[in-house]
């Protein structure tokens, strides 16, 4: 079966962001403010999923914008920022991620463990916040990246750095979970 968003047409806003990058590339600031404007909200909203608190979201997207900064010269496919952005984010929440268990192990005597997350709330919302919250780092970006961000199993590839047949896979076991997830929470 064939992914109805793999052959689609670049929609009006994906052709307008490749606009803005290769004007980014050509030296226009006013352009890079623009790609700002449109990709925070998405790039921050992706970053609460690494981190689970507003405030450090923010700064995780911000490094990800610096990121973007430094090599956005070298993007040689324009049409290729969403995987790009989504790819520094990565690496930067992935660093963030192992920076917070290195912590959390060196605070946390050996005896005590972690405490139990709260049980979802009735609310569909909250339930599948909770529920994505829950899983696995991995899983948990591919299926942001998926179901939230809309990208493709490519791109998603392309942003986790591994064969799609993983991602796949890590989908699979993410639907999986959610499920799980939210019958319990019924």
């Amino acid at each position: 079966m064939t992914n109805k968003r793999s052959l689609s047409r670049p929609s009006s806003g994906a052709l307008f962001d490749e606009l803005l990058v290769v004007m980014v590339q050509q030296g226009d600031r006013t352009a890079l403010d623009r790609l700002y404007a449109r990709w925070n909200v998405r790039l921050t909203r992706a970053a609460y999923r690494y981190t689970g608190d507003a405030e450090l979201a923010r700064d995780l997207a911000q490094e990800c914008w610096i990121g973007v900064w430094k090599g956005i010269a070298g993007l040689r496919e324009p049409a290729r920022f969403r995987s790009f952005a989504f790819a520094i984010l990565h690496r930067r929440g992935a660093d963030h991620l192992r920076t917070t268990i290195r912590r959390k192990e060196v605070s946390r005597p050996d005896h005590e463990l972690p405490e139990a997350s709260h049980p979802p709330s009735q609310d569909d919302t909250l339930a599948i916040s909770d529920a994505l919250a829950d899983l696995p780092p991995n899983l948990r970006l591919a299926a942001h990246l998926y179901f939230i961000e809309g990208l493709t199993l490519g791109e998603i590839a392309e942003v986790q750095s591994i064969p799609t047949g993983t991602v796949k896979s890590r989908l699979f076991h993410a639907r999986r979970r959610l499920k799980a997830a939210l019958t319990e929470s019924t």
